[in-house]
């Protein structure tokens, strides 16, 4: 079981940042890919930014350039960061960071955060 807490976000003006954070605890030795997705109001769920164990990143074309997403180990922890510079209106949704596990047998289980709100104002 993997659990997670997310924290960071908030109401922002266009053009300004904001840094989305999640720890990541429990049966955190087995991750093998760590994630931000988002949800807009009508929209469906979209991956942000992706990161793999050995540290290759991806990013969505839409906030390539903008967003960085990092992980960060500490003891019996993992964090997982976003940092989103110049954001836009259109960067207004609910963020999950999702991790995903490999069990006994290598088969993925995804874990989700709570959301986080992030709104941009124009």
């Amino acid at each position: 079981q993997v659990q997670l807490v997310e924290s960071g976000g908030g109401l922002v003006q266009a053009g300004g940042s904001l840094r989305l954070s999640c720890a990541a605890s429990g049966s955190i030795f087995s991750i093998s890919v760590m994630g931000w997705y988002r949800q807009a109001p009508g929209k469906q769920r979209e991956l942000v930014a992706g990161i793999r164990g050995g540290g290759s990143t991806n990013y969505a074309d839409s906030v390539r350039g903008r967003f960085t997403i990092s992980r960060e180990n500490a003891k019996n922890t993992v964090y997982l960061h976003l940092q989103m510079n110049s954001l836009k209106p259109e960067d207004t949704a609910v963020y999950y960071c999702k991790i995903t596990t490999l069990n006994r047998l290598y088969l993925p289980i995804d874990y989700w955060g709570q959301g986080t709100q992030v709104t941009v104002s124009s």
